[in-house]
């Protein structure tokens, strides 16, 4: 070898080192450290959106992101105040070793386009009303607003996740008529309901919200992913399995309800639960006995939590990305629908977070189709017992809030690879 050829090649070799030395990404931690976790789900899915892909690292610090690195997403990580760490290509190499370690419990999904998020809502929605358009906003992550219309015209199968805001979908509007039937804002949702159903040839809110219903079960069984909180779970379950029996009071719909409905109701139909029974009383605030009531809770503020299970996330990659949390022990909260008694839970429903104590699940998921759904009790992870007319929970307060992040887990969820989704 002539001694020219000898110095071009130390030179390449010079060039390549100095290349992999000075080469970098951006290491979003996402245990303890992080000053906000919430904009970090945010700035994930804004560097999704320049078309760039994301490094989910399942387990490693507690769900870490792994960024491109540049500037602009530097810049970007420090204006919405969170915390990285930019590292070179050799650290990155060290990271991934270590998480391929067969018998190390992490894994990496590689998140590859930023998910078309609606949220179906009411335009009565008062401002107390929603935890996730809350996170959504405060994350700094944009969503489509719709509702009967879109949905019934077929827009579904534009969005890659739908949230149910906390609707009724059994039609007896949240069954508030006792304590708030003078309210100018029920008497609002009555008009904008029954307008609804009449433009769309229903005589009933009921008929038509078991239409949407069927149509958001359509949807999730075409491959969409489907999230839901507080009383749009048991309700939406409810509605699938009375298809076909009227459930509601005259108030709600101007004649009586069908006393023998426990005996037709087709468990066959909905997504989560079985063999419950109904609350029909309209002065009781209940649907069904799913929801774990208060009179049943032995729990005080103080020691209300829920446990998040532990999955292998080599395996069950699907349940391990929708844990991702710096805590495995979350804080409980109320809501008109809180937590689900287990007895009335279908044996393939995968259950995410509990409290065995008192036999209820609060976070369950599953499959129906080519799609899936995921429910999550209580109304806002920060606000233990919330009330109409509350003002809106302030974010800003819980930048690390453990119970908004299963929120913003499935967000991201849509981005996954395919060919990584075990489950």
């Amino acid at each position: 070898m002539g001694a020219k050829y000898k110095i071009v090649i130390t030179i390449i070799l010079v060039v390549c080192v100095g290349f992999y030395a000075n080469a970098s990404r951006v290491l979003v931690p996402m245990d303890q450290v992080q000053k906000n976790h919430l904009k970090a789900y945010g700035v994930a899915y804004w560097v999704l959106k320049q078309d760039l892909d994301v490094d989910w690292l399942l387990n490693y610090r507690d769900g870490s992101f792994l960024l491109p690195h540049s500037e602009l997403i530097e810049k970007e990580c420090k204006i919405r105040g969170i915390s990285f760490e930019v590292i070179g290509e050799a650290e990155v190499g060290m990271i991934l070793q270590e998480i391929s370690k067969p018998d190390v419990n992490m894994e990496l999904v590689k998140l590859h386009k930023a998910p078309k998020i609606a949220v179906y809502s009411p335009k009565t929605k008062q401002p107390w009303d929603d935890a996730v358009t809350m996170v959504l906003t405060y994350a700094e992550i944009p969503y489509e607003t719709i509702f009967d219309d879109e949905v019934l015209n077929g827009k579904l199968p534009t969005y890659d996740w739908l949230h149910l805001h906390h609707e009724d979908f059994t039609g007896q509007y949240g069954k508030f008529w006792a304590s708030f039937q003078n309210s100018a804002w029920y008497q609002a949702e009555v008009r904008e309901n029954e307008a609804m159903a009449a433009k769309h040839g229903y005589k009933k809110v009921s008929e038509l919200k078991l239409a949407v219903a069927k149509k958001i079960k359509e949807y999730v069984a075409g491959g969409g992913f489907l999230f839901a909180m507080c009383s749009a779970t048991d309700s939406y379950d409810i509605a699938l399995a009375a298809d076909g029996v009227d459930i509601c009071e005259s108030m709600f719909d101007g004649d009586p309800a069908d006393y023998s409905a426990d005996e037709k109701l087709n468990y066959n139909n909905t997504f989560a639960f079985k063999s419950f029974k109904l609350k029909m009383n309209p002065y009781e605030y209940e649907y069904s006995y799913i929801d774990n009531v208060p009179e049943t809770r032995p729990v005080t503020e103080q020691n209300d939590v829920f446990t998040l299970f532990d999955f292998s996330a080599k395996w069950d990659i699907v349940p391990t990305m929708l844990c991702q949390n710096h805590t495995k022990a979350i804080k409980g909260f109320y809501g008109q629908t809180t937590a689900y008694r287990k007895q009335f839970i279908k044996s393939d429903v995968l259950v995410m977070g509990e409290n065995k104590t008192l036999g209820e699940a609060r976070y369950i998921h599953g499959t129906s189709g080519k799609g899936t759904w995921t429910f999550y009790g209580g109304h806002d992870p920060e606000d233990y017992q919330h009330q109409v007319g509350e003002p809106p929970t302030d974010l800003n307060l819980y930048p690390n809030s453990p119970g908004y992040r299963l929120i913003l887990n499935n967000i991201l969820f849509p981005s996954a690879k395919k060919k990584k989704m075990k489950t």
